[in-house]
Parts: structure tokens; sequence; C-alpha cells
């Protein structure tokens, strides 16, 4: 497939992409506020180039990363510290403190590094991720992850391109699959998350946080309102029509989010 992006409107990219030996790309101009963005489990950073192309475009520095056991970074082992490791690596070239984006597991890894790192996290927005992976939800998180890690790639691989070619079309398909699956990796990555305190980590920042939520995706709009109980600074939105993947699902409001979210921060 093509890794190229076609994006409808008059909309044009401000700044270069730049492209080095580090886990993540850059886009927008040098002086943009950065805003560093964490993928979701089985994908890489090219899951975000739909809210780069539009905040870069307005000029925000958009830095998108790649985890461990995903794209340029397939073969180290995923482990959470490691993964906020290699995140703030990416804040700290960009100037020391960012908005951070994360879906899915990109948002427990965003919440990890905001509750141990608070002064790096300007704002934090997490999207599927507001749901603690113990108890009951455990069993969800283990059966997932092994189902990733177990069922045939190549099935798994027709499946999902079959689908994202009948829900986004193959222009979007070509461009956030460019890098393409990690499903072993992602499946271990998902079973690391089972029995974390991320409220706490939500509790320990104590910054400006947006959640966002699809509202199909029920597993975690459900327990929204549970898991964000108590945790101050929290303001929410809830898109329609979307499920889990809300930023491929409703692309021009997610970044519409993250820009009104920014512009509303302290300087």
């Amino acid at each position: 497939m093509s890794g190229e992006l076609e994006v409808s409107g008059d909309l044009e990219v401000s700044g270069d992409l730049e492209v080095s030996a580090d886990p993540w790309s850059v886009t927008g101009p040098p002086e943009g506020q950065p805003i560093v963005f964490i993928h979701g489990a089985l994908m890489s950073s090219s899951q975000w180039q739909p809210q780069v192309l539009r905040l870069a475009a307005v000029g925000y520095r958009c830095i998108a990363v790649d985890l461990p056991g995903h794209g340029v970074l397939a073969e180290t082992p995923f482990t959470l510290d490691g993964a906020a490791d290699v995140v703030e690596a990416a804040v700290d070239r960009a100037g020391g403190r960012a908005i951070l984006v994360g879906l899915s597991l990109g948002g427990y890894v965003a919440m990890t590094i905001a509750g141990r790192s608070p002064a790096r996290v300007r704002g934090l927005v997490i999207a599927g991720s507001t749901a603690e992976p113990s108890g009951p939800i455990r069993l969800g998180f283990t059966i997932v992850g092994w189902a990733m890690s177990l069922v045939p790639e190549r099935l798994m691989r027709t499946l999902i391109t079959r689908q994202f070619l009948r829900r986004y079309g193959p222009e979007i398909t070509a461009a956030i699959l460019v890098n393409g699956f990690y499903f072993r990796s992602g499946g271990r990555a998902i079973r690391q998350l089972r029995g974390g305190r991320y409220r706490d980590r939500l509790a320990a920042y104590r910054g400006p946080i947006l959640v966002i939520n699809g509202d199909l995706d029920t597993v975690f709009r459900l327990n929204e309102r549970r898991f964000l109980a108590g945790i101050p600074g929290v303001s929410r939105r809830r898109l329609r029509r979307a499920a889990h993947l809300t930023n491929l699902d409703r692309p021009d409001e997610f970044a519409a989010a993250i820009r009104t979210f920014s512009e509303s921060l302290p300087g």
C-alpha cells in the first residue's frame, strides 16, 4: 500500500517532516507548541497522521512516537517504563514540556509519564483509556492481549485491513498502516497493563486533563465516570458515532478538541 495520505479541503502543512534515527517523527514549525502523540497497541506512530497534518497546518509542533515493540522499535521488547522513557526523551528533545496525547495503550503510557514526571506534561489528553485494568476488567485485557498474540498474524492482518478499508477508505488506510501491524508485541503490551493503578498516576499529575471517548466504545465510556472520580482538572469530550479509534473515526473533531484544549492552557 502507498504511504501517502490524501486529505480533502484546503489543508497545507506548516513545516517539514523531520526524519532522524530517533523513534519519532516531527512535523510543524520549530517554534510551535509541541504535542507528543502516543499510539495504541498493534499500530505505530503513523496512526496519528490525520491529527499531525491538521495541527501542524495551524502551527503546532507535532511529534509522533513509536513505542517499544512497534514501528522502528519493533525489535525492542515492550515494557511500560521503557515506553515512558522513549516518550520522555521525545519531550525533552522538544524542549522539556509538551502536551501528551495518548490513545488506548498510548493513554496508559501517557498517564504513567504524567504521574512520574508531571513537570514534563503541559496538558494530558487520553482517549480510550478510562478503565482500570484490574478486577473484572483485567480479564478483558487478558483475553484481548492473548488473542492478539495467538491468532495467526496473516488472518488478523487480513481481517483488520479489510475493516479499515471499509471504514476509512484506501488512502487513509494506507497512511495509518504504512508501518504495518504488531500483533504479538501489541498483545504483550496490553497484558503488561494488567493490575496497574492508573487512577493513582492521574491523581499524582494534578494538571489539566482532557478525556475523549467515543459513544460506541462501550467499555471505556461506561467506566469513564468511575475512573475519573475525584481526579482534579478533568474536562471531557464525547465523540458521536465513534468507536475505540476515535482519532480515526472522527479526525476533524479529535484534532479540534486538542486545539481547543491547548488554547485553554496557561502559558
